[in-house]
């Protein structure tokens, strides 16, 4: 039997039904764009079926499959005559560091895009980005290709395997210099992209707050790029060096002589120096003057601490007692 034309419409409303509702697997693929809805106007989802839609999609990557160098960009001076500027000094004791007291707890929007640093460095670092919100903010999942030990890491949210490394470590920075930076500078270091990367978990942790004389990451072609990251960071936020550290950092840039640092401008420290601990001199000795008077030595005497000149032999005496004796004579 042949379908009526009612019959015949409703089989194509259907289906144009379930082609609509399937639409959002075209959201799962990192390239795919999706196929564009038939346009029947009554196939529309119900509001229910758009709820599990907007919870559902994860957004495309932002990055494609296009391999991103972890880091911040260097475009500035050479990285050597950067280095040659920054004051060498010993370190300082670490007294009074705590990370949450000094720098802060925790990532902040120091860009003001409503995106904590975290997320964007994240977001910079890693291609294959897929989201967990329409804001493009709060990353689900990436690739990275860690510059720290050139392995690439396939992460998403809670795997442990990816941190946001300070590439000045904050201890570092407190043991050369930031104690004289305000509590808001202090911040800004812990949460300016120059001084974040994302990189291996392991080996973040594995440098710890040493510097570049003690730890250099284990892929020898990213040592130039970290080294000038570090200088970077060090002259923005008026910190110093070791003379072990400047020699480390300069072999490094020994061989990348053109490697570039970041163009910056030296902050001046708004913080309260450390007062430095004044030693009292001692008070000047006062001299008695010695009397001109000769005196005949173990005479009695008066008054006690005067002085005299044997008549006899020219030498000084002083007019004072003894353990054996407490009358005041003239004596040596």
């Amino acid at each position: 039997m042949k379908p009526t034309g009612r019959a015949l419409l409703s089989t194509l409303f259907a289906g144009s039904l379930v082609v609509a509702l399937s639409l959002p697997a075209a959201f799962e693929g990192t390239t795919a764009e999706p196929a564009p809805a038939p346009a029947v106007a009554a196939a529309s989802p119900t509001p229910v079926a758009m709820e599990s839609l907007r919870t559902a999609v994860v957004l495309p990557a932002s990055t494609g499959r296009t391999k991103v160098r972890p880091g911040a960009q260097l475009t500035g001076p050479r990285a050597r005559t950067v280095l040659n500027a920054l004051p060498v000094k010993g370190k300082a004791p670490a007294t009074g560091y705590n990370r949450n007291a000094r720098f802060g707890n925790g990532f902040k929007d120091f860009n003001g895009n409503k995106c904590d640093e975290r997320q964007d460095a994240l977001k910079r670092d890693m291609s294959r980005v897929k989201y967990k919100d329409r804001k493009r903010c709060r990353v689900a999942s990436g690739r990275l290709d860690d510059a720290y030990t050139g392995k690439a890491i396939n992460w998403k949210v809670k795997a442990g395997s990816v941190d946001i490394d300070h590439v000045v470590a904050l201890k570092n920075a407190w043991i050369s210099g930031a104690q004289r930076l305000s509590q808001a500078q202090r911040q800004a270091l812990a949460n300016d992209p120059l001084n974040l990367m994302a990189s291996s978990a392991s080996a973040n942790r594995s440098k710890g707050d040493r510097n570049a004389a003690e730890w250099l990451p284990g892929n020898k072609g990213f040592r130039c790029q970290y080294v000038a990251t570090q200088i970077s960071v060090k002259r923005k936020y008026a910190l110093s060096v070791t003379a072990a550290e400047k020699s480390a950092m300069a072999r490094v840039l020994s061989k990348c002589t053109s490697q570039r640092a970041a163009k910056v401008t030296p902050l001046k420290p708004a913080g309260v120096a450390a007062k430095k601990k004044t030693t009292s001199k001692p008070a000047p000795r006062k001299t008695v003057k010695t009397a001109a008077r000769k005196v005949s030595p173990g005479a009695f005497c008066s008054p006690r601490g005067a002085r005299g000149v044997g008549k006899s032999n020219g030498k000084v005496y002083t007019c004072k007692t003894s353990r054996t004796d407490t009358r005041a004579r003239w004596r040596r």
